[in-house]
């Protein structure tokens, strides 16, 4: 673990430098890029060099992209970032959030799963309706992650950033609870290997452990952030107070998958409650300032390792040319669902409250899907003969969502105007 650390925080470190220097692209995008030429440029030269491809080949197979992700970095990265989002802002927009990280992620996953079940075998793919799904819930999540830097340069509207910052914050979690009760009644369907069972209680087991998880998760962070609170509240010593706050979130976390609760739904909570009420009544301003810094330095450095990973990741692909057509009409389709899973809860809230005509457009294309969908797919069991189908689609609708996606959103927001949202 320690070798693999030094070594990815030691490339991190110098593609950083590089992009930094020469390519002047976001940070996190730019290292993801370089380590995708990078690897790219190893397999082309693998028949040359055997030995050295096969040792970074070994390395990046080692490295438990699903577990490091989902059980070690995602609790500071969803904790850091609902520390900064102003709960009166997200008040403001509730309604449109909860739609969109509830009912808008179960109807991108079920119309890319269902798009896709009619689509693949076209492509010689025979895959069933239940694996369908299990593929859409991994692409429907949204990332906050590579698109928040852009959104601040290109000064967009507080109204805007809060939506999708919200929304990305909260589906992530509801999003993963969506994938486990699927993928669970898929491999106890004996889908493994075939056939096509539709799951009788499918419906009542996701929405069962959805409020068993989601709803747990929700009061775990609360219970969570009022300890932390009252911790805070009652000393002025910022070693100790930013201790407690990543003793909240390492054990917080933890505790929460012991319980089978959503961790990622009580960090964000917790994050929120800390950040907003914790941040403003228990603690003094040099508190305020050190625990911003720690949490904002622990965000950047878990990011540019998370991207790097993304890059490298390419290593692990089996990619042949029926599961890259599949990714990339997964592309068109994760769009097409995107965009009617935001303009339907924008078209109903209009009856209450005004929206500016882009918005529907700025949701749907800053929709990024990021290392959570990379995560997901990982976590499919190899014995699944899908699983590296899935693994090549996921990973070109991610390249292609943080690529092109997130390095144009930002003259999107600029064309359209930046006007309140």
């Amino acid at each position: 673990m320690l070798d693999a650390a030094a070594i990815l925080l030691t490339l991190a470190a110098i593609f950083a430098y590089l992009n930094h220097r020469f390519i002047k692209l976001p940070t996190t995008i730019g290292i993801m890029l370089i380590g995708l030429a990078i690897s790219s440029v190893i397999i082309v030269l693998g028949p040359v060099i055997p030995s050295f491809s096969g040792g970074i080949d070994h390395f990046v197979e080692s490295i438990d992209f699903d577990t490091t992700l989902m059980q070690g970095m995602l609790s500071y990265l969803l904790f850091a970032g609902a520390l900064h989002v102003n709960i009166n802002d997200l008040r403001q927009q509730k309604r449109l959030v909860a739609l969109l990280a509830s009912l808008g992620v179960l109807l991108s996953t079920f119309l890319v799963g269902t798009s896709l079940y009619f689509i693949l075998p076209l492509l010689g793919q025979d895959v069933p309706y239940i694996w369908c799904l299990v593929f859409g819930s991994i692409v429907s999540p949204t990332d906050p992650v590579a698109v928040l830097g852009i959104l601040k340069k290109a000064k967009v509207p507080k109204s805007l950033e809060t939506k999708i910052t919200g929304e990305s914050l909260f589906n992530d979690g509801v999003g993963v609870v969506i994938y486990i009760a699927l993928l669970g009644i898929a491999t106890a369907g004996g889908e493994a290997h075939g056939g096509d069972h539709h799951g009788g209680n499918g419906a009542w087991d996701i929405a069962k452990l959805f409020a068993v998880e989601a709803g747990g998760g929700i009061l775990w962070g609360a219970l969570l952030g009022t300890i932390a609170y009252y911790a805070l509240r009652s000393i002025d010593n910022y070693q100790v107070e930013v201790l407690i706050t990543l003793a909240l979130v390492t054990g917080g976390y933890r505790a929460a998958s012991l319980m089978h609760l959503s961790g990622p739904l009580a960090m964000v909570v917790a994050g929120l409650m800390i950040g907003n009420r914790g941040r403003l009544l228990a603690m003094s301003d040099i508190t305020r300032s050190h625990l911003d810094k720690f949490w904002e330095l622990l965000d950047e450095i878990l990011n540019a390792v998370l991207f790097l990973l993304i890059g490298l990741e390419l290593f692990v692909l089996k990619i042949t040319g029926p599961a890259v057509t599949a990714g990339l009409i997964a592309i068109a389709i994760g769009l097409g669902a995107r965009f009617l899973a935001v303009s339907l809860p924008v078209n109903f809230l209009k009856q209450f409250r005004d929206f500016s005509p882009g918005t529907v457009r700025i949701l749907t294309w800053g929709g990024l899907r990021g290392g959570i969908s990379v995560a997901l797919a990982l976590g499919i069991p190899k014995e699944v003969d899908y699983r590296d189908l899935f693994l090549t689609m996921t990973y070109i609708v991610v390249i292609f969502s943080i690529a092109v996606q997130g390095l144009t959103v930002g003259k999107l927001i600029q064309r359209i105007g930046g006007k309140p949202a």
